[in-house]
């Protein structure tokens, strides 16, 4: 008997029924000669500190560097503490049982670093030496399944990318646990959580908040002209920035005085060809569908997961833009099958077929898996959100095929009096990819505007011309999107030009944890969302302030981290030589930390409202009192309201807080109300009385 050993079990079922594997166990399916099982995601990790004997946060014990490290079961928070997660402790006796009646396992978790750590951490758990080869697949179609089976691939393959991700593991340990536990001893009120990768995502969007809050905006003024030649309207703006107001404005009548009249001074033009964009990338999808759909990286991961379990996409973690040569014979069927869809036929028609762009194809440039293509299964039945998510990987597929966009840019200089205006026309002489869509400017761009034929020395009447007022524009608050792409570009922060050239395509995190790295700052309380901004909360700009000239908060030394990631995966650097890096660094930090001093909140004494004689705790999370037998508390986020200290204050010494809005209820509906005290100091919501409409 074989065992396959899948991630999820809808990927298991998949496999199973391709196998002729029907018989349903608890927990696995048998048949054919085979067993099939599955993980729930990581079922094994590495310990926390209380499996080394380290209970609570104590400056003695830092740094913990654990020699050798240990792997437990999933733990669940219960209590006060943490306990092993009884649905993964019956699935890993299933695949126990199920390795122990077989001769060989195969092993089909998600092809990529994360995948390979689920396996190999529950292979070591179990003290599993029996042999194992790999399923690697890039779609969970029929076919892309079977041709996978009758290549499977040796264990030792991926032994690169087992190191790789155990590194990762571990770095990720060791720089969490003992910074966060550094920091949190230093403060001294509270919990406060640091990571390898999540606090230099934090660092980026402080950064860019107080860039933004501390901008001084300049005001400024522009003058606008509009002109009309053979039939076609066009505007020309002035070179020059005025700030003073009266000056633009005199200027504006000594233009009008001089028979207002612009000489062309010159006219260049020139033919710029736009090639198709390349395939998604994760990144790259989640950053369009934060743009396009205002979808989170972590919902659009989440839809773009689905659509792969569902056969409709190729696997959707992935780091590249390209396809390798053996998969481009499939690219027409690709096409015809978007045929039949009502939302394609038109942008199918504007393909050119015999001349599909090859510039996707590049056998170097695709790592664990290729960039993002659709498969031949025609979706149906999908969500509102997977439909949009589709559209967009499957619009990018015809656009990458197609040929380049030629353009044809006018450059004009225009005269009045001596001041220069300039104007810019685009002519699209070769719309090519860009048919696909009929969108010939990108969103940030200028409109496109047509001109006629223009030459030095022509005259052209000013038909209007008005002052434009300006400001001056402070660095744009990032969005879900923004943020991705500076993760993305990390590198570009390094001020060595050799350093910066190694790290030019490595970003912090992987395209695969870019969206869990995202929702871990919400869920830390360090971030909020600001309609579509990301801004920090006051906690999140408190931990900035502390660790912004640390090594932790280094954006360039974690991308270097990275790269040597992807050199142990390649078999080009050594994973133990990383590990002693992380001990010398996490040893670093928490020196570094524990020094930290830390500003108190000046927070006010406020006695507790039941008991009357013990003063509150205040928390970020909560205020509770300290005697065990009153045991009152109040949580400080109502129904997605974090509660400023102030209304804490009102709430206890008077009773009620401020009228709060935009608090959520469990339907998902939104309300507003005061949050008030009973006799029993028991809080409960009090809403605002309609006022009685006048007759």
């Amino acid at each position: 008997m074989k065992v396959v050993i899948a991630e999820k079990p809808s990927v298991a079922r998949e496999i199973a029924s391709l196998l002729g594997a029907s018989e349903k166990k608890d927990g696995y399916l048998t048949g054919n000669g085979y067993f099939v099982t599955w993980a729930f995601g990581h079922l094994v990790g590495l310990g926390m500190p209380e499996d080394y004997g380290i209970s609570g946060f104590q400056k003695s014990s830092l740094p913990i560097l654990p020699n050798p490290f240990l792997l437990t079961i999933r733990k669940v928070k219960k209590d006060k503490g943490y306990t092993a997660d009884t649905g993964a402790l019956k699935q890993l006796k299933v695949i126990e049982q199920v390795i122990d009646r077989s001769e060989k396992i195969i092993v089909a978790t998600d092809a990529g670093r994360e995948g390979e750590l689920i396996f190999r951490y529950i292979y070591e758990y179990l003290k599993c030496n029996k042999p194992f080869e790999r399923l690697w697949i890039s779609s969970l179609t029929e076919k892309a399944i079977k041709q996978g089976f009758d290549s499977l691939k040796p264990s030792s393959d991926f032994d690169g990318l087992y190191q790789a991700a155990q590194g990762r593991s571990r770095a990720d340990w060791l720089v969490g646990i003992n910074a966060s536990q550094a920091l949190s001893i230093a403060a001294g009120n509270g919990i406060y959580s640091l990571g390898r990768v999540q606090t230099p995502t934090l660092a980026l969007i402080c950064k860019r908040y107080l860039e933004n809050r501390n901008f001084s905006v300049q005001q400024y003024w522009q003058i606008k002209l509009s002109h009309t030649k053979e039939f076609t309207d066009f505007k020309s703006l002035s070179k020059n920035k005025w700030d003073d107001k009266k000056l633009v404005e005199d200027t504006l009548k000594s233009i009008k005085r001089n028979g207002n009249t612009v000489m062309v001074t010159s006219a260049e033009t020139k033919n710029v060809t736009e090639q198709p964009p390349l395939l998604f990338d994760l990144t790259g999808l989640q950053k369009e569908a934060n743009k396009k759909l205002n979808l989170t990286a972590e919902e659009t991961l989440n839809i773009a997961q689905s659509l792969y379990e569902k056969k409709f996409i190729t696997y959707p973690r992935t780091g590249s833009k390209y396809i390798p040569e053996d998969r481009w014979e499939e690219i027409p069927n690709l096409i015809r099958a978007l045929q039949e869809m009502g939302a394609f036929k038109q942008a199918v028609t504007k393909v050119k077929w015999g001349r599909f762009s090859k510039r996707i194809v590049n056998d170097l440039r695709v790592t664990d898996h290729h960039g993002l293509l659709i498969t031949d299964k025609i979706p149906s039945a999908l969500s509102a959100k997977e439909n949009a998510v589709y559209n967009l990987i499957a619009f990018r597929v015809l656009e990458a095929i197609s040929q380049a966009c030629t353009i044809e840019i006018t450059d004009v200089m225009l005269q009045a009096l001596h001041y220069d205006f300039v104007l810019k026309g685009y002519k699209i002489l070769e719309p090519g990819w860009r048919s696909i869509k009929g969108s010939f400017s990108d969103d940030d761009a200028e409109p496109v505007q047509e001109l006629p034929q223009l030459k030095k020395g022509d005259e052209l009447k000013i038909k209007e011309a008005i002052v434009l007022e300006k400001k001056t524009k402070p660095p744009v608050l990032y969005t879900e999107a923004g943020l991705l792409s500076a993760m993305e570009t990390a590198g570009k922060e390094i001020e060595n030009e050799e350093e910066r050239k190694a790290l030019q395509n490595i970003g912090i995190g992987t395209p695969a944890t870019r969206a869990a790295i995202i929702e871990t700052l919400f869920a830390r309380n360090y971030i909020q969302r600001e309609k579509k901004s990301l801004i920090p909360t006051g906690k999140g700009l408190q931990v900035y302030e502390l660790i912004k000239d640390k090594k932790i908060a280094d954006v360039a030394m974690t991308a270097e981290w990275e790269l040597t990631l992807q050199k142990i995966e390649n078999n080009k650097s050594n994973a133990e030589a990383f590990q002693k890096e992380m001990e010398n660094y996490a040893t670093s930090i928490t020196n570094e930390l524990l020094q930290t001093a830390i500003a108190q909140e000046n927070l006010a004494m406020l006695d507790c409202p039941k008991c009357k004689n013990r003063q509150l705790i205040i928390r970020d999370k909560i205020v509770k009192c300290p005697d065990e037998t009153c045991n009152w508390v109040q949580f400080r986020n109502v129904c997605g309201v974090q509660i400023g200290i102030a209304d804490i204050e009102s709430l206890v010494s008077k009773g009620k807080t401020s009228f709060i809005k935009g608090m959520k209820s469990k339907a998902g509906k939104r309300f507003d109300a005061y949050i008030v005290l009973n006799d029993k100091a028991e809080s409960s919501f009090e809403f605002e009385k309609s006022k009685p409409s006048k007759k």
